[in-house]
């Protein structure tokens, strides 16, 4: 049986809107995760423009709260990954490893100092931006700028890299990619959730070139099925544009530098705990709530093996891409810091 870990889920957004509610993720993300045989998630922190930039510490903190939560309300099914042997453990337990990150560092406002507070609650992995310009970093959507780095985002890198916190570069303008390929050569460096631009020409996918020097530093990609990767012309948003996108990944870097980010969106749009930003990147006509035929949520996840192994995957690719690859590299970020010493839940073996 394939079990899956996926690079980038919003869920956050949804857990802390559901806040009022009991065990929110219990009810609303559990139970397909479980379905979808998923073994390890990595959760974003992130912000909306409605919230920034004055609300962007409130609202990652409450993330941050709603992720805790989680944990503290499913002991006998999530464990905390955060240091070395929890997903191990997790794997040992049957329980689902949750690592958090975040998905643009605007919440530090002008402040790399603030990256140590949040190491501390957790986070393993950050992405500099979101599409926009921070004081860090440019994001894609500032492509007639071909601007990077800032003085304080080469200083963020610097700390890191010294700090072995991934680096996260979903949604990076080009030029912030390749100075945070020369500056953290040494670092944990991959792309969350991304597709082929080759497949599908959109400022959020990634060139052939992009691919090849994220896989040459020893980078990870995450391939995203969602429309707003894989278009919605054509017959919309497939699995099979999906499977597009990977068959391409594999043969410009080869099986093992890649790995999923879903990216599932539906559901959290639906409750109201994701607002989509006006500045968003997606085709002309795609709904809000858009999401690919066949691959809505966790649930789902199976039915993208079957269609990987159904286009020519082999079993053991299939277990490289959807697993194994994304546990890897996790492993080695995790393996710089302290283990979890918990003991496990009452009861649970």
């Amino acid at each position: 049986m394939t079990r899956f870990a996926d690079a980038h889920n919003d869920l956050l957004h949804e857990v802390a809107h559901r806040a009022h509610e009991p065990n929110p993720f219990g009810r609303h993300w559990l139970g397909k995760m479980r379905d979808g045989h998923v073994a390890l998630t990595v959760c974003a922190v992130a912000c909306g423009l409605e919230q920034l930039p004055e609300g962007g510490l409130r609202v990652a903190l409450h993330q941050c709260g709603a992720f805790h939560r989680a944990l503290r309300e499913n002991p006998a099914d999530l464990v905390w990954a955060r240091g070395a042997g929890d997903l191990a453990e997790a794997e040992r337990e049957g329980r689902i490893a949750l690592v958090l990150s975040m998905e643009g560092v605007e919440p530090f406002g002008y402040s790399a100092a603030l990256l140590e507070p949040f190491i501390a609650l957790g986070v393993r992995m950050v992405g500099l931006t979101w599409n926009r310009r921070n004081p860090f970093a440019d994001g894609l959507q500032e492509h007639d700028s071909d601007g990077g780095l800032s003085r304080l985002g080469r200083t963020l890198v610097d700390a890191l890299v010294e700090r072995h916190i991934a680096i996260d570069l979903a949604h990076a303008s080009p030029r912030t990619v390749d100075q945070v390929l020369a500056r953290a050569a040494c670092g944990h460096l991959l792309v969350s959730h991304a597709g082929c631009r080759s497949v599908y020409d959109t400022s959020r996918n990634l060139s052939d070139a992009q691919l090849t020097a994220i896989a040459a530093a020893g980078g990870l990609i995450g391939v995203m099925p969602h429309p707003v990767t894989l278009g919605i012309g054509d017959g919309g948003a497939t699995l099979d544009k999906a499977v597009d996108h990977l068959d391409h990944a594999r043969r410009v870097v080869g099986v093992d530098r890649l790995a999923i980010g879903a990216d599932f969106t539906r559901q959290l749009v639906r409750s109201g705990g994701l607002h989509i930003p006006p500045d968003i990147i997606m085709p002309e006509g795609m709904a809000p709530d858009a999401a690919v035929e066949g691959l809505e949520g966790p649930h789902h996840f199976p039915y993208l093996a079957d269609r990987m192994q159904a286009r020519g995957w082999s079993r053991a690719e299939c277990d490289a891409v959807l697993h194994d690859n994304l546990r890897a590299f996790l492993d080695g970020v995790l393996d710089h810091h302290e283990p979890s010493c918990r003991p496990s839940p009452a009861g649970h073996r």
